[in-house]
């Protein structure tokens, strides 16, 4: 009886000291576990931080990007805006130099139609004393001292009334046409009575004005009258022909440029 007893009680502490080794083994293993799941959360944690950092730094970025995209938007439509404005002024100044063009091609046109006009009207008279020429748009009718005046006279003689005769009725059918006369003398100091080639040749061209407009009724607001003595010659003051050449009238005859003067200053 005794010895079952002690059978039973060392069966008891034995499986006393078994299930403490087990509890003990489970302790151990599950601190072992622990110590696992830590360190694994302690590097998911690491790799988390790390993450948001650079999801903070691509979000910095991404904002850059962000900036610069919209001053690169801000800037290219500028540029667009720039660009659109200097096709509109090229296009508006071709447009005003095409019109410029025509008005000039008008102006040529009008100036080509005004000398055959006038070389047709003064056929009947010697070329070696009346010369009809354009340029520049304009057309000038030179008349020799022979034609018009006796020598260092601003008295107009029959012949000469007779050639402003036919100039005048070119001009009073055609009211668009500004009259430049101007006076010329050869380097000849002039005596008698009048001071000196200035006087004279301004002499010459008042005294075919009057004619003009009052003879032939050209309209006075178109006419303008000036004296250049002997310094705009045409040849050499060195020889006789170069004198008598240069003592002549120069009508200058221009087609009105008012509408090229207003696109100019537009």
């Amino acid at each position: 009886m005794k010895a079952n007893k002690l059978f039973f009680l060392i069966l008891a502490i034995g499986i006393i000291f078994l299930s403490s080794c087990v509890a003990k083994r489970k302790y151990l293993e599950s601190q072992i576990q622990l110590r696992y799941l830590k360190n694994d959360s302690a590097q998911l944690a690491y790799k988390v931080s790390t993450l948001n950092d650079s999801i903070a730094g691509l979000q910095q970025q991404i904002n850059e990007l962000n900036g610069n995209y919209a001053q690169l938007t801000s800037s290219a439509n500028a540029t667009q805006s720039q660009l659109s404005e200097s096709r509109r002024s090229f296009q508006e100044q071709q447009q005003k130099l095409q019109q410029l063009q025509n008005l000039l091609d008008q102006q040529k046109q009008k100036a080509e139609e005004l000398k055959k006009k006038m070389t047709d009207a003064l056929v009947g008279f010697n070329a070696s004393d009346l010369s009809v020429t354009q340029k520049n748009g304009k057309v000038y009718v030179s008349l020799s001292e022979n034609l018009l005046f006796p020598s260092g006279s601003a008295v107009v003689n029959p012949q000469g009334k007779e050639a402003l005769s036919k100039l005048a009725d070119v001009l009073n059918v055609n009211p668009d046409i500004s009259v430049d006369i101007e006076g010329h003398t050869d380097s000849i100091p002039i005596r008698k009575r009048y001071e000196d080639n200035w006087d004279l040749s301004t002499a010459r061209a008042t005294s075919i004005v009057r004619i003009l407009v009052n003879d032939y009724k050209v309209d006075p607001v178109r006419v303008i009258a000036s004296g250049h003595s002997e310094y705009d010659p045409v040849d050499s003051n060195s020889t006789e022909e170069g004198r008598a050449r240069n003592r002549r009238t120069e009508i200058i005859l221009s087609p009105k440029l008012d509408e090229l003067y207003k696109l100019l200053e537009q």
